[in-house]
């Protein structure tokens, strides 16, 4: 019997492919119970089931777990969540808003970090001795001055960022004028989202050399982690195309 060898392509471009758990774990580089509770959390699409009660995933399964890994590194697994929803509702727009308030928020962030860069710059040269520099200050009176609770002093305080004198009489904390400008720079860079242990070697080569070295890397490693994420992002954005495409 003469087979049609072009109605017997057609027909296997046709029938979808069934592949297993473990072809989708392997795939992706995670566990096949993570395949399991990303079917269940609906950042798959629907599983069909067999007779025997075992899913039946497809190509489609398989590219929705690469576009949700890739979404979850460029923007957080929150959002690649919120996103896959979305799609699987057939709301492409609401997840292509989720998309573009990603890419906001991290505009937003480069901008905060070149003002942040700006204004450190300025502190870390600044006058100690300045006539018009405060050269002592209360817990209080610095919280105030920082627009920050004393509850945050102290927590910079406990992590060794800051180490304030105190009054051998009342014991209150005593904040020099070079503990005002240290506050004032890990104000600063906590608000750039720099953690507590990032904020050490800064203060420590401001302190021991006089040098604004650490403070000029610290904003460069922090370009280096939004450049990441931006090209992390475009690789969501490819993988997201093909998907709803």
């Amino acid at each position: 019997m003469e087979v049609d060898h072009t109605e017997a392509c057609r027909a296997s471009t046709l029938t979808p492919m069934t592949l297993r758990p473990v072809d989708l774990a392997r795939a992706a580089g995670i566990s096949t119970q993570q395949v399991r509770n990303y079917a269940d959390a609906g950042i798959l699409p629907p599983t069909p089931r067999t007779d025997s009660g075992y899913r039946r995933f497809e190509d489609r399964h398989l590219q929705a777990l690469l576009t949700y890994r890739a979404l979850a590194r460029g923007f957080s697994a929150d959002a690649a969540q919120g996103v896959m929803h979305a799609v699987h509702d057939d709301d492409v727009p609401r997840a292509l808003a989720m998309i573009d308030a990603g890419h906001a928020e991290l505009h937003e962030q480069r901008r905060s970090l070149q003002e942040i860069n700006d204004a450190l710059e300025v502190i870390a040269d600044q006058d100690l001795d300045a006539a018009d520099a405060p050269s002592s200050l209360r817990i209080g009176e610095l919280a105030a001055h920082l627009g920050v609770r004393t509850s945050a002093l102290r927590v910079w305080e406990a992590a060794g960022l800051l180490a304030p004198q105190r009054d051998h009489a009342t014991k209150y904390r005593s904040y020099s004028a070079a503990d005002i400008r240290d506050a004032r720079m890990i104000r600063m860079l906590r608000q750039g989202r720099y953690l507590l242990d990032q904020i050490r070697p800064v203060l420590e080569g401001l302190r021991e050399t006089g040098s604004s070295d650490a403070l000029r890397e610290a904003i460069a490693q922090r370009r280096a982690q939004l450049t990441w994420r931006a090209t992390a992002m475009l690789e969501a954005a490819a993988h997201l195309h093909r998907y709803v495409s």
